[in-house]
């Protein structure tokens, strides 16, 4: 399969291609993205000499908590970041993270990501801690140039724990009220794409199958938006500790065997994408992860889930789900992936 394009998306751009990254230079040169600062971690800098080199100014984002690392890591740098674009290569702190600067800086941003997040297609993400007041508006990376070997890099195990997150992009945005033919539409294909690459190698010769997949789904997220499994997952890394990804895995089977008897038609669709029935929903989910550890398994801190509880439901996204869950429904769905 070879499945290169560019796609134009009013003011946003996605460059799908091998070999994106060793481009990036010139296609930010094409792209109008110059001069740029760029921000990344350690172990992404050490293999972007060159696009380094032609960067006007490097940040180097440090290992964090994952419950501040976004607004904590933003209110860093909002001193500092002074060119009008803002290069992330990383995977969905980073992008994130310069999403949250440009909020406030008004930088246009252009993301190589290496994982599959989906920050790099949605304007959703935190602000940087202490400046919310001078936010001027929610960032969408205008370029994105996504290499599929990049984005399907990690070890197995990392790779389907971060291919759940993208799915759950999928899942979640389906039955919300902001739900509409397009997003549906990447959704599901998104979900397949995931769904078909798992199935095979997902290090192998479906890369590009799991990559496209997650950016549909990012798509998909951004305009449907997002309902119980995101609260559920945002609410638990912030508040328990529990890692993104991994959150994601434990979360979405239980979170979306909770919505499929509440909103049949749109979960059986679903379903029917990843090539089951949706009483086998969660099952059929737990499979494609690779069977998962709990959240306890994590490392989550089991004392404070009452206060995710608490935190969850004055979430008011929680509302965009049918027949929201209430407080006895999500400690049940928790303790199940505990």
């Amino acid at each position: 399969m070879n499945a290169n394009f560019v796609w134009r998306d009013a003011d946003r751009t996605v460059v799908f291609q091998d070999g994106a990254v060793a481009s990036a230079r010139q296609l930010l040169a094409e792209h109008g993205m110059e001069p740029f600062e760029l921000l990344s971690t350690r172990r992404h800098l050490g293999g972007a000499t060159a696009l380094a080199a032609a960067a006007s100014a490097v940040h180097e984002l440090a290992p964090a908590d994952p419950a501040t690392a976004v607004p904590a890591g933003a209110a860093a740098l909002l001193d500092s970041v002074r060119a009008p674009n803002l290069v992330a290569l990383g995977g969905g702190r980073t992008i994130d993270t310069a999403k949250a600067v440009a909020a406030v800086t008004g930088a246009r941003v252009a993301a190589i990501p290496t994982t599959l997040s989906g920050a790099e297609m949605t304007g959703i993400h935190r602000l940087p801690a202490g400046a919310e007041s001078r936010v001027r508006a929610m960032v969408r990376p205008a370029l994105v140039i996504a290499e599929p070997e990049a984005m399907t890099s990690a070890p197995e195990a990392e790779l389907r724990a971060s291919a759940m997150n993208a799915l759950a992009h999928a899942a979640d945005s389906l039955y919300t009220p902001f739900a509409n033919p397009v997003s549906e539409m990447t959704a599901l294909r998104g979900a397949e794409l995931i769904a078909t690459a798992l199935d095979q190698d997902p290090t192998g010769r479906d890369r590009e199958n799991l990559a496209l997949g997650s950016i549909l789904s990012g798509y998909a997220i951004d305009s449907g938006m997002f309902a119980l499994h995101h609260v559920v997952c945002q609410t638990l890394v912030r508040v328990c500790g529990t890692p993104h990804a991994g959150t994601n895995a434990a979360i979405l089977p239980r979170a979306m065997a909770f919505m499929a008897p509440r909103t049949p038609d749109n979960l059986e669709p679903l379903a029917e994408a990843l090539g089951t029935t949706p009483d086998q929903i969660a099952p059929r989910i737990l499979e494609l992860g690779g069977n998962p550890p709990g959240l306890g398994d994590l490392g989550g801190d089991r004392d404070k889930l009452p206060e995710a509880i608490d935190a969850m439901l004055l979430r008011p996204e929680l509302a965009f789900a049918p027949e929201p869950p209430t407080r006895s429904d999500l400690e049940a769905l928790v303790e199940t992936a505990w």
